[in-house]
């Protein structure tokens, strides 16, 4: 009798073994992608890339992803602003590619996406929250949009029933637009086809101009001062030879008074007002203006980590964390104070770098860190990857799995390059190449008929960086005589990158014109 317990036990136990790993195979399956993405949440606003922000700023949940996944070191924007940072990270493409140069063009809805090469393979698709690109998505299951920008409070959301029909039949959401979002995340996340993997784009207006904030932050940072960059006071080029004047706080002052002289005349609703500078002197300006900028920057992003916080908790607790690859991001960096500017654009660091944490249990080591140089061209091969499908011609990007896992390919690339199309005198037209320690960039300063540019033109200017020596680009070294041979090499790098991507300007007759005089 014993005998025949101990078989039928063996049997039963192989059978539920058998069961287990029956159980089990779910998590074989191709994974869920959540890619959640803010706007302009620089990586200096992180706390995990360190600065003199990381004991101020709230990220409780950012270290969280930081800790159960990787870093990346080193991913830059091809296009640093918004609406053609999201079309390359849609369409694997560089802005002359997709057509989308400037903040002012769409995304044409046949145009192929990510999305659209998900969905034909099985994936179910969404975006909830910013799109910005004009054109009603295409590629998605589902979508629920801000309408154009979006407000920070009782948000306008436009769906695939309401795209087409007149404003007053798009839909309004009370609450704080960070908190609504999140919730229609996860509403989907629980209606969803659980018999098909997912991708969905959970994208947050916040830290977009104005910066606004839940009531809940209204006293963080209360009587506190918050350090200032050491080029906070940095007023004019002639410090740092740089060759464009940029767009400085003082500007942000006085949009600030702007709207405290007639908030219903403005264009947004900045938080904490009334706000003047009159009677200060510049650094004293300068000064509140950061404080108070600053401090609504922060609380901005105290209200993503916290919404970060409860995707993951929903996540945990409904199993699906184990396959489902988390990923959160920016569109692009942006200027704290730095340089004394505000606003992005720039082929500076904190205009260029993408600041950018990735998850997957199965694949990625905790706590890692990447310095492989990654762009945004490359997002959409990685999902593309991860979901088993092949990589569409179109795409000009590469899947950096291989690099997530410790195993980068000897051939891949060692320099990026960047081109910002819109000009304006204050930020010019310009393209250039950043490789481990050096920047190279010419500010070309013409129009070349990009929607919304200035058509008045600046004179074409070189700048180089060490960023070894020199990580905060306090010193435009173009003409040292130390680094000559370099910048020759860079320069036919960058010949060699553009001829490789396709950007030539052999359309631009004024362009040719501007590299024979100024190339050598």
């Amino acid at each position: 009798m014993n005998l025949f317990k101990s078989i039928i036990y063996t049997v039963c136990s192989c059978f539920l073994f058998n069961c287990n790993s029956v159980k089990k195979e779910p998590e074989t399956k191709r994974p869920n992608i959540l890619f959640i993405m803010s706007d302009d949440h620089t990586s200096q606003a992180w706390g995990i890339y360190g600065g003199i922000l990381k004991d101020y700023v709230q990220n409780t949940n950012i270290e969280r992803l930081a800790d159960q996944g990787m870093v990346l070191n080193n991913a830059f924007c091809t296009n640093s602003i918004c609406v053609p940072s999201r079309a390359t990270i849609l369409t694997g493409q560089y802005s002359h590619k997709n057509g989308v140069y400037t903040l002012s063009d769409a995304l044409n809805s046949d145009s192929l996406n990510i999305a659209k090469v998900l969905q034909k393979s099985g994936y179910q698709t969404a975006i909830i929250g910013k799109w910005h690109l004009k054109d009603e998505p295409s590629g998605f299951d589902y979508y629920n949009i801000l309408h154009d920008q979006g407000r920070y409070w009782d948000p306008i959301l436009r769906t695939a029933e309401n795209f087409h029909k007149p404003a007053e039949a798009w839909n309004v959401h009370k609450g704080f637009s960070t908190d609504v979002i999140t919730q229609l995340s996860l509403d989907w996340l629980n209606q969803r086809n659980k018999d098909k993997p997912f991708m969905l784009m959970t994208h947050f207006k916040a830290t977009h101009e104005p910066f606004d904030f839940p009531e809940r932050y209204n006293d963080l940072y209360k009587d506190i001062e918050i350090p200032e960059p050491a080029s906070l006071y940095d007023f004019s080029p002639e410090t740092t030879g740089r060759s464009i004047v940029g767009q400085k706080l003082e500007n942000l002052s006085w949009r600030y008074e702007q709207a405290s002289n007639d908030p219903d005349a403005w264009w947004c609703q900045y938080p904490g007002l009334p706000f003047y500078t009159k009677g200060m002197d510049s650094m004293t300006a300068r000064k509140a203006t950061y404080q108070k900028f600053i401090k609504d920057f922060m609380r901005s992003g105290a209200a993503i980590d916290d919404n970060i916080g409860k995707i993951l908790d929903y996540l945990e607790s409904s199993g699906l964390a184990e396959n489902t690859i988390v990923i959160y991001t920016a569109d692009q960096g942006y200027f704290l104070g730095e340089h004394g500017f505000f606003d992005k654009r720039l082929i500076y660091e904190e205009s260029l770098r993408m600041p950018f944490v990735i998850r997957y249990p199965k694949e990625i080591e905790a706590g890692g860190r990447l310095d492989d140089i990654i762009l945004n061209i490359d997002f959409a091969a990685l999902f593309a990857d991860y979901a088993g499908v092949q990589q569409p011609e179109s795409f000009q990007g590469k899947s950096f799995r291989e690099n997530l896992k410790g195993h980068t390919p000897e051939n891949w690339r060692r320099s990026a390059y960047y081109r910002y199309w819109t000009n304006h005198q204050e930020r010019p037209g310009h393209f250039g190449i950043r490789n481990k320690r050096y920047k190279l960039a010419l500010f070309y300063g013409q129009s070349l008929d990009m929607t919304g540019s200035s058509k008045e033109s600046t004179p074409p200017a070189w700048e180089f960086y060490d960023l070894e020596k020199d990580p905060k680009e306090n010193h435009n070294a173009y003409n040292d005589i130390e680094y000559q041979d370099i910048i020759k090499d860079m320069k036919v790098e960058l010949i060699k990158q553009r001829e490789a991507v396709g950007d030539t300007d052999e359309k631009h007759p004024t362009m040719q014109k501007i590299f024979e005089e100024h190339w050598n």
